[in-house]
């Protein structure tokens, strides 16, 4: 039996792309083939949020990304320490869909 070759991904990037753009925000959403994820910015004390970017993925890939972050979350809190999600001012979780 012949192991095929590994074929070596090559990821590129534009200098757009690699800025990146701050989020404060997620909401998402799904139908039977697709989960759509809107990052959006939202500005203390402003009454309007804008999208930021949207990403578009199956549901296989929804849930790779899932257990991707959740990988990196306990990483990060095994080095850092556990991330509160209780607001230091009222105890409370925000209202906000992702925030």
């Amino acid at each position: 039996m012949k192991n095929e070759a590994e074929v070596k991904l090559e990821i590129q990037m534009n200098d757009d792309v690699a800025c990146g753009q701050y989020i404060n925000m997620a909401v998402v959403n799904h139908n039977d083939t697709e989960f759509v994820i809107d990052c959006i910015y939202v500005q203390p004390q402003a009454p309007k949020a804008r999208v930021q970017s949207r990403l578009i993925t199956s549901p296989r890939h929804a849930k790779r990304l899932m257990l991707a972050l959740q990988s990196n979350l306990n990483r990060y809190e095994k080095k850092h320490g556990v991330i509160d999600l209780v607001e230091n001012t009222s105890n409370t979780i925000s209202g906000s869909p992702m925030h």
